[in-house]
This record gives C-alpha cells, sequence and structure tokens, in this order.
C-alpha cells in the first residue's frame, strides 16, 4: 500500500452543509476504491493566490490516505466532475 496526500479546495460560496457533505463524498470515494483514511485532515478557510472562477477565497481539506496505485486516478476521474470543487491534488507521501 502506498500513502497519499489529498489536497482539495472547496469553493467558499456554499453553505457548511454542502461543504462537509463534499468532503464526505470525497472520503467515500476513496474508501469505494480500497484506500483506507489516515489523517481526515482538518477544513481551513483561506485566501487564493489568484482567482479561481471569480472567487478569491476557498475551503482548504488535506485528506491524508493508504491505497494501492489505481486509487488515485479513480479518485481524481470523479473530482474532476464534482460541484463545488475548485482544485484537488494527489501526492504520494514521502514519509
Amino acid at each position: 500500500m502506498n500513502k497519499y496526500e489529498l489536497a482539495l479546495v472547496v469553493s467558499a460560496n456554499v453553505e457548511e452543509e454542502v461543504r462537509n457533505a463534499v468532503v464526505e463524498q470525497v472520503k467515500e470515494l476513496i474508501t469505494r476504491f480500497d484506500g483506507t483514511i489516515t489523517d481526515p485532515g482538518t477544513c481551513e478557510k483561506k485566501k487564493l493566490a489568484y482567482e479561481i472562477q471569480k472567487m478569491s477565497e476557498g475551503f482548504f481539506d488535506f485528506i491524508k490516505f493508504e491505497a494501492e496505485g489505481t486509487c488515485p486516478a479513480e479518485v481524481e476521474s470523479r473530482l474532476r466532475i464534482m460541484d463545488n470543487v475548485l482544485r484537488f491534488l494527489i501526492v504520494k507521501d514521502g514519509e
């Protein structure tokens, strides 16, 4: 199993319930593709370095998980079409 970290930026223009639902959907995606979440992360509202879709703020969430090599590609393909997800990045954790 490889260790990964997912950086997720969710729109700041949505309510807390919607934001929490998006993060839960992402966590369910990870577990659906045989990943195990090791650190669910915390959500923080931060100013973006540049505007994305005319927004200057977003909620940043960092999720650490362990999975096989095929899991990140599957999760990324689903994240691309999710509403309210501004940006995401999955990197292999070198710890």
